[in-house]
């Protein structure tokens, strides 16, 4: 059977790629090698939110008096909150193949490689071979944790994400290298639970993507919790010869010293996924490890796309999503489906969202990067300390911080570290998309008591015009 589309990959850009092409009347299949879903449900945002629910239910019980409740003989079992995570993963997988039916899509279960234009060959779990054809191809292989040179994984002393979310057993300690989002939510999940946990950032600060004001007081809230951090510093070579690992770190001041843990997570970012997929037979470039694409994701191959971790926007679900959506939209425009050409993604209105405890959202630009970008600014802050929803949940921590451009009140960025913030960015992302401008902030109403009125005060305090600080 032919297909309009053939999907590679069936992650958070793969599966909703394949289903909008459907939508749009298009005849689709996905192949997918592992478990529907990809590495978002299965092993990657998904998962990892159930182990940080279950952290969050455990500080809660622990710190119970603080809230006039007494709990005693607290304790968890680390082995049932895995189980639980994977569950959560599992029903969510399931979730995707019901929507394959629901959408009459067929599954191909095996690894793609584009064999020629229109051409996909599967090779299934058992070694047997099939061609799946269709007109156009859209690839969402996704990424893998990265591996480094002298932090060689062996699945067992030195692990990746994946590991981490399955381990028997919890460790006693625990080194975990690099600070963006996957480390530093592991570091809270397992300071949690109880294992002693250092974080080695090479840079000069932690969640170095975000505004420099949340790395702060990031670091400053992990080392109140126990954590261990350290900055500048770089893991040189580990031994695992021994019962444990042992790290010999480079730190900012040229000296070495000498970690030693159970288990050490590399947490130093993703690669894509490009080997052996039939990229450059078919003359589909790349550049610096990622496909390239144009505005729609299509590659040099016109009928062939890329979205996700595997083409040029940042790594994250979302984005994949869109893109993906995109994709679909783009085909279904060019086969006649569809009279609307999709609307390229705006890569620098994509919000970031770091679960850990206290949570991390932003959007737009840092500070420093509307100043470098020229831009004459007013910057306002809202600490949590003064929301009255805030204290009365016992969740001080943290602030809102916004950046407006001084001559029209364009919203630049805003920047969020606090309980819930990941639920609250969404309101800056779509001020930014309809160019909302401060005083219209100013004059909606926002409700009281909540954590989102920090946004509306935040901007208040930019233009000088705050009430509750």
């Amino acid at each position: 059977m032919a297909y309009d589309v053939i999907v590679l990959g069936s992650g958070p850009g793969g599966y909703p790629a394949a289903i909008r092409a459907a939508q749009l009347g298009l005849k689709v299949a996905i192949i997918e090698k592992e478990s529907l879903g990809g590495v978002c449900l299965n092993w990657g945002c998904i998962p990892t939110k159930a182990l940080l629910k279950s952290a969050q239910v455990y500080d809660y019980l622990k710190h119970a008096s603080n809230y006039g409740i007494q709990a005693t003989g607290v304790a968890h079992d680390f082995g049932a909150v895995i189980k639980r995570s994977r569950g959560v993963a599992d029903k969510m997988s399931k979730g995707v193949q019901f929507l394959m039916k629901k959408n009459k899509i067929d599954v191909v279960m095996g690894y793609g490689k584009i064999k020629a234009k229109g051409q996909l060959e599967v090779t299934a779990a058992d070694g047997s071979k099939q061609i799946v054809e269709g007109k156009y191809i859209i690839i969402a292989t996704g990424g893998r944790s990265k591996a480094l040179p002298n932090l060689p994984q062996d699945g067992v002393k030195v692990i990746g994400y994946r590991e981490a979310m399955t381990l028997a057993t919890q460790p006693a300690s625990m080194i975990i290298v690099g600070s963006g989002a996957i480390g530093i939510e592991f570091a809270h999940f397992y300071n949690s639970m109880g294992t002693k946990v250092t974080v080695v950032e090479f840079l000069p600060r932690i969640v170095p993507v975000e505004d420099e004001d949340v790395s702060k007081e990031l670091e400053k809230q992990y080392k109140k919790q126990g954590i261990d951090v350290m900055t500048q510093a770089s893991v040189e070579s580990v031994d695992t010869s021994g019962n444990g690992v042992k790290a010999t770190v480079k730190k900012a001041d040229g000296t070495f010293v000498t970690l030693e843990a159970e288990i050490v997570l590399s947490a130093v970012g993703v690669v894509a996924n490009l080997e052996n997929i039939g990229l450059e037979e078919n003359g589909i470039a790349t550049d610096r490890g990622r496909i390239i694409v144009d505005a729609y994701q299509q590659t040099k191959l016109a009928s062939v796309y890329a979205i996700g971790d595997c083409s040029p926007g940042q790594a994250l679900a979302h984005v994949a999503a869109k893109e993906g959506i995109n994709a679909a939209e783009h085909i279904a425009y060019l086969e006649k489906k569809s009279h609307h050409l999709p609307q390229p993604l705006d890569y620098n209105n994509i919000p970031g969202c770091t679960y850990c405890t206290p949570e991390i959202a932003s959007v737009g630009y840092t500070e420093k990067a509307a100043k470098d970008a020229g831009y004459e600014i007013k910057v306002g802050k809202f600490p949590f300390m003064a929301s009255g929803k805030a204290s009365a949940a016992g969740a001080v921590e943290g602030f809102v911080k916004v950046i407006y451009d001084a001559k029209y009140g364009e919203l630049l960025g805003c920047h969020m570290i606090g309980m819930n913030v990941t639920e609250m960015i969404a309101e800056a992302v779509v001020a930014r998309k309809l160019e909302t401008t401060a005083t219209e902030i100013l004059n909606a109403v926002h409700p009281h008591p909540t954590m989102s009125e920090g946004f509306k005060e935040a901007t208040a305090a930019a233009y000088g015009e705050a009430i509750d600080i």
